[in-house]
């Protein structure tokens, strides 16, 4: 052999190497784009009283964006007494602090423009959410079905229902050691969930325990899933063949259930979730992060 040729099986390595590097940027270039990617939205039907909404809201938006900077999870109130207005944001657990903040910020703009002077919001996007309601406003339980996303594609063969149950058994088990956030897989399953930043460690886990139970019952055999509760969400994707380098986009049975963030709700949206499981569950479990809250 001469000195400039390589054997076959270092080319081989190198060229495996080469290319995980390359899916990598481009994962990471493509995923930023998509955490903003709106997901649903829920909207109270009754309205500030004029004037009301600008002020104090807008107060309460300043406040979250600001938080988003240094934290994934924040909740605080604008005002007070009857006036008073809630909030909170949550971002995924994997999420850096700018892009977290790239994500949050982009909510007060959509909130405005979705749902207008709702006394109570909920704004989903794919990398963060952010949720307000007014003073004595009674929101759902923790465990209420907010909205699901479906892949139409089944499984077929045997063996899915197996590794699926492994997988989502594998969340419980990884919010409770991960401070509330989980990304991990089996046999070419790939999970996610999270729970809101202030709950406690064994209701985060009957949160999630209650998602995958619906994620069961509601999507049945399909390759992929995403379960928005009040407090915590899931989302599973099978990849048979493996991770894709691009999107792929499935279409997906996407359902409200009309319990968004309020016992009295307009409904529930959502836009371009064909998608959603895949950009949610990608970005991710390529990262296998376990990152801890920032504080509030």
């Amino acid at each position: 052999m001469g000195p400039s040729q390589i054997p076959q099986k270092t080319f081989s390595i190198l060229f495996l190497f080469l290319s995980s590097i390359l899916f990598s940027i481009n994962l990471v270039s493509s995923s930023s784009e998509q955490l903003t990617n709106f997901v649903y939205k829920g909207c109270a039907n009754q309205k500030f009283p004029s004037g009301f909404y600008s002020q104090t809201l807008n107060t309460l938006f300043d406040s979250l964006v600001s938080q988003s900077l240094t934290s994934k999870f924040y909740k605080t109130t604008a005002g007070s007494g009857s006036s008073a207005i809630s909030g909170l944001f949550q971002c995924r657990g994997d999420l850096s602090n700018s892009d977290c903040n790239n994500c949050v910020k982009k909510i007060p703009n959509m909130s405005q423009k979705l749902c207008g002077e709702s006394i109570a919001a909920r704004i989903q996007l794919i990398g963060c959410y952010l949720r307000y309601e007014v003073a004595g406003f009674q929101t759902v339980g923790p465990t209420e079905l907010l909205f699901k996303v479906c892949g139409s594609t089944q499984a077929s063969g045997t063996g899915f229902s197996d590794r699926l149950e492994t997988a989502l058994g594998e969340i419980s088990k990884g919010v409770s050691s991960g401070n509330g956030f989980y990304a991990g897989g089996y046999q070419s399953v790939y999970v996610l969930g999270q729970c809101e930043g202030d709950l406690e460690s064994g209701d985060c886990v009957n949160c999630v325990k209650n998602a995958v139970g619906k994620a069961k019952s509601e999507c049945g055999n399909s390759i992929s899933a995403q379960i928005y509760l009040q407090q915590c969400y899931i989302s599973y994707t099978y990849y048979p063949n493996g991770v894709p380098s691009k999107s792929l986009s499935p279409s997906g049975t996407r359902e409200s259930t009309q319990k968004t963030v309020a016992i009295v709700l307009g409904g529930m949206v959502g836009v371009g979730l064909g998608v959603a499981c895949l950009l949610v569950t990608r970005s991710a479990f390529k990262k296998k992060s376990k990152s801890k809250y920032g504080g509030g």
